[in-house]
């Protein structure tokens, strides 16, 4: 069990729209300082007035977007983003990110807040879903591989860091020989296997806030929620 420790009473809501927001939930309460954390489940503009920090869930990030601004959410998404933490996992990555490729017709609101560009179903479709162990420096217990689960992920294409804005940090590459011999990246040149090629990427933190373009809150690790609250939620409270 994933351990963190928290010295303020913390309240971390999830975005409860569409997706994996329950799976979220879960894996917050299985982390070991789950007595001093509380979790919100935000529907209405309302909701995020109480959190610290938000997690936006996997899921259909156009779907996500629609219902977010039918339930008057986007606006107040922003102006939240500008203050607090907040962690996207695959389709909240997509919102996360700057700007993307291979949308649906008709576009794709984002909510923005780091300076990446990210392309929708990089890996191809829900059948070309795969999972593979990252090795991660910052997580607890490093040396335990974390097992990414990659379902209809997006894939980052550019880094865009600025002086403006904090720096990028990337925290998880996928390394080239643990993508599966089926698994073609839909915007990746064939033969190209330069190891800094920001399409390897798959999780970074801008300031406060973090993106995964897999799901760690399918896995029954806990590891990825504690260093979100560890590094980004709890160094905003001090």
């Amino acid at each position: 069990m994933a351990h963190v420790q928290v010295s303020h009473n913390v309240t971390i809501g999830i975005l409860a729209l569409q997706g994996a927001f329950a799976e979220h939930q879960a894996a917050l309460k299985k982390l070991s300082c789950q007595k001093k954390i509380a979790i919100v489940l935000v529907r209405a503009a309302e909701d995020l007035s109480a959190c610290d920090a938000l997690i936006i869930p996997g899921g259909e990030s156009t779907t996500i977007a629609l219902l977010a601004k039918l339930a008057g959410l986007l606006e107040p998404l922003r102006t939240f983003l500008q203050k607090k933490p907040v962690w996207g996992t695959c389709a909240g990555a997509i919102l996360l990110a700057q700007a993307v490729k291979n949308t649906k017709k008709g576009g794709q609101e984002l909510l923005g807040g780091v300076s990446v560009t990210v392309a929708r179903n990089g890996w191809g479709s829900q059948v070309e879903s795969f999972e593979a162990p990252l090795s991660i420096d910052g997580l607890q217990d490093p040396s335990v591989p974390f097992m990414g689960v990659f379902i209809r992920a997006p894939v980052i294409l550019a880094l865009h860091p600025s002086t403006r804005n904090p720096p990028i940090e990337i925290i998880a590459r996928l390394p080239t020989n643990l993508v599966p011999k089926s698994q073609k990246l839909m915007v990746h040149n064939e033969g190209d296997s330069d190891p800094h090629d920001p399409q390897s990427i798959v999780a970074v933190r801008q300031g406060r806030h973090m993106l995964t373009t897999f799901h760690p809150e399918l896995t029954n690790d806990g590891r990825f929620h504690e260093y979100f609250v560890r590094t980004c939620v709890l160094p905003t409270l001090l």
